[in-house]
């Protein structure tokens, strides 16, 4: 399977095309010039042919949606730069997507979406969001709208990951526990089980699980076979 990898100066796009190169051939794309053994596009994921050619023979996308954090420093207005890149490219990139015949579309989400309930509440994928303003969250939320409105006209499949606060294990060594860690290896293994069983419009909670952990995964755990590893260190 062809798996076309966004945001590929990030550390889990990295982590993920090194993994999922083992049975999947790797394409990545990023907004600036990253340096990689991959076959690697750069694009600013704008509405033209380039969007095309960039999503052409693809079977999967894999849409990490993370901005670079230098571009957004550098932005005039950092929080709609990145409510920018999470609706109009998002988009670019799924128009792209159905007008070549990609069959599969994974986006990058976040729980944060939910920091609003209490912290007490068991927390499933059917809650409605409750997004504060915070550029970065605010966009996710809109970037989910984008993907489900495509996903409803049927024309390409897509699996949204609402991940919880990525962290190594050796940050998480000389951190205060997070209740909504999600140990960057778990991640990994989500997105290649989102990857070999995709949904038609499926939403998934991805957080690493442990004593204090704030979300519930069942679902993930049935459908993506999501078998999550981290051990949080003990102080």
């Amino acid at each position: 399977m062809n798996v076309l990898i966004t945001s590929a100066g990030s550390k889990l796009a990295s982590k993920l095309a090194d993994a999922t190169a083992e049975s999947h051939t790797i394409r990545l794309t990023e907004l600036q010039q990253v340096d990689t053994s991959y076959d690697f596009i750069q694009s600013d994921l704008g509405h033209d042919e380039s969007t095309n050619e960039l999503v052409k023979g693809m079977d999967t996308i894999v849409h990490i949606a993370q901005t670079p954090p230098e571009l957004k420093a550098q932005a005039d207005e950092p929080e709609n730069f990145e409510i920018d890149f999470q609706t109009r490219c998002t988009y670019n990139l799924l128009i792209a997507a159905v007008a070549e015949g990609v069959k599969y579309f994974i986006y990058a989400s976040t729980l944060r979406l939910f920091e609003q309930h209490g912290a007490d509440w068991t927390v499933k994928e059917n809650w409605r969001p409750r997004p504060h303003t915070e550029g970065e969250v605010l966009a996710k939320h809109l970037g989910e709208f984008t993907c489900r409105e495509f996903a409803l006209e049927g024309k390409i499949k897509i699996t949204c990951l609402r991940l919880g606060a990525i962290v190594t294990t050796e940050e998480a060594v000389s951190s205060e526990l997070n209740s909504m860690w999600l140990e960057i290896d778990d991640a990994v293994a989500a997105f290649q089980g989102a990857i070999d069983a995709p949904s038609s419009w499926g939403i998934f909670h991805i957080q690493s699980e442990f004593p204090g952990a704030r979300f519930d995964i069942d679902k993930a755990k049935g459908h993506l076979k999501f078998n999550p590893q981290f051990v949080p260190p003990t102080k």
